[in-house]
């Protein structure tokens, strides 16, 4: 009985990517067109400003989050040392990862404004 489970699950998967390749070869040959996904109507996206308020409003959670741990930890009203460093280090992480990205946004400003016209 294991067996013959064992046998048709990787034949269900075969099966299953041979239907996602004749799929993805209608598409290339044209005979498939692929528009805009139909959920995508009548949601608003949010603005790039909103998404990079939210992101540093994560990077700050995290940070706080840290902080009071390392705090309990230090007080005595906690022992978690293992989740509070872990904490520390998502925390150290996510505002490395800020500030590449502040980086990179600068660069690109920069580059845009040595642009000639």
């Amino acid at each position: 009985m294991a067996n013959a489970t064992m046998v048709s699950a990787p034949m269900t998967n075969v099966q299953t990517l041979m239907d996602q390749m004749n799929v993805h070869s209608e598409m290339a040959k044209g005979a498939i067109k692929v528009g805009p996904n139909p959920r995508d109507f009548g949601t608003q996206h949010p603005s790039f400003t909103e998404l990079m308020e939210q992101k540093v409003a994560a990077v700050n959670t995290d940070q706080n989050t840290s902080s009071a741990l390392m705090r309990a930890v230090d007080s005595g009203e906690s022992d978690d040392l293992v989740g509070a460093m872990v904490a520390s280090q998502k925390a150290s992480l996510s505002f490395a990862t800020m500030i590449q990205i502040r980086n990179r946004l600068v660069q690109a400003f920069d580059d845009v404004m040595k642009m000639p016209i």
